[in-house]
């Protein structure tokens, strides 16, 4: 092959090649900025919300801390340690206490603990109150010209409703007309004696009326035991208010017939046929009321709740006990019948 002549220049070749872009104008950046921006969005709610959960004397406590944390450090108490944090701080002892967290459960356990004595020497002052009535009602009795004679017919005791009166029929000596409650004298001159004494206090009071078991003849399906125990109870309530009892201070006046008798082993014996007054305590009426205790804590309203329901059997509860339960549970399905209604 013959050399190309030694005047003319070799030709320049231009080889082209294209770059694919997938990305479009701007590649993926644009992702990385959104999940920046979904992030700070994020980290500026959960701030928001934490701001929001948090009590105003935390927030103040946190403040503080920033604003002088060795201070808060030195002085401990809430804000000056975490329990998760890594160094200690806080409370009595720099090196051992957990800090903010253990701080706020000895709060309330010294709350609860000052609570319960608070609740203990209530108790204490009521027992020595009911206690004193109890006495006051004996000696009214006592010094009264013809009560004297029945006080064997008289029984005082201080039970956990409150201070329980009970006046009993004596085998000579009965407090109605048989089968009516048609009150003897006697009685009347009893009931009106204790009247003011009872005034005394600012206790509420329950009426139970109790027979013996000698049945009716028409029997229960007529006039029974249970209308004639309720009878007799409504007239010493009216007794009692002519010796002059506030009428408010009377929140119940109920019939038992013989359900509960004072003398098991012989339910006809003539002690079963009797009044009861009942002096409530305050742990009474608050379940007589269906109200939770006032002075239980914050955080313990479900267990105040809890604790005023029985936590006993029925056939272990006193007669009042099973009144409150029963009117308990009427008021619960009183109040569920209006919900789906």
């Amino acid at each position: 092959m013959a050399n190309a002549p030694a005047g003319k220049a070799k030709p320049t070749i231009v080889v082209k090649r294209i770059k694919k872009v997938t990305g479009g104008g701007h590649g993926g950046a644009w992702k990385i900025a959104y999940a920046d921006f979904v992030t700070a969005m994020m980290a500026f709610f959960l701030l928001m919300w934490l701001l929001g959960s948090t009590t105003a004397g935390d927030l103040k406590g946190i403040a503080d801390y920033f604003q002088n944390p060795m201070k808060v450090s030195m002085a401990g108490g809430s804000g000056a340690g975490d329990a998760t944090s890594v160094i200690q701080g806080g409370g009595s002892d720099i090196t051992k206490s957990p800090g903010q967290v253990r701080n706020t459960f000895e709060e309330r356990a010294e709350r609860r603990r000052n609570i319960e004595q608070a609740k203990r020497e209530l108790e204490q002052a009521e027992a020595a109150r009911l206690s004193g009535l109890k006495s006051a009602v004996e000696a009214a009795l006592a010094n009264h010209p013809r009560l004297a004679e029945f006080k064997d017919q008289i029984k005082l005791d201080i039970t956990p409703e409150g201070l329980r009166i009970q006046i009993v029929d004596d085998q000579q000596r009965a407090m109605f007309d048989t089968g009516k409650a048609i009150m003897k004298p006697y009685m009347q001159e009893i009931l009106r004696a204790i009247a003011p004494v009872l005034n005394e206090v600012d206790h509420k009071i329950t009426l139970l009326g109790h027979t013996d078991a000698t049945p009716f003849l028409g029997g229960d399906a007529g006039y029974s035991n249970w209308e004639l125990s309720a009878d007799r109870a409504n007239a010493s309530r009216r007794e009692l208010v002519v010796g002059g009892i506030a009428e408010n201070k009377i929140v119940r006046v109920a019939g038992l017939a013989s359900s509960v008798p004072l003398i098991a082993d012989d339910p006809t014996h003539p002690a079963n046929r009797r009044i009861s007054i009942i002096v409530m305590n305050k742990k009474t009426e608050d379940r007589f009321f269906n109200r939770p205790e006032a002075d239980a804590p914050v955080e313990d309203t479900a267990q105040a709740a809890s604790a005023a329901s029985p936590t006993k059997p029925v056939e272990q509860m006193s007669p009042l006990e099973k009144l409150n339960e029963g009117a308990r549970m009427a008021e619960e399905m009183n109040r569920t019948a209006g919900k789906t209604h």
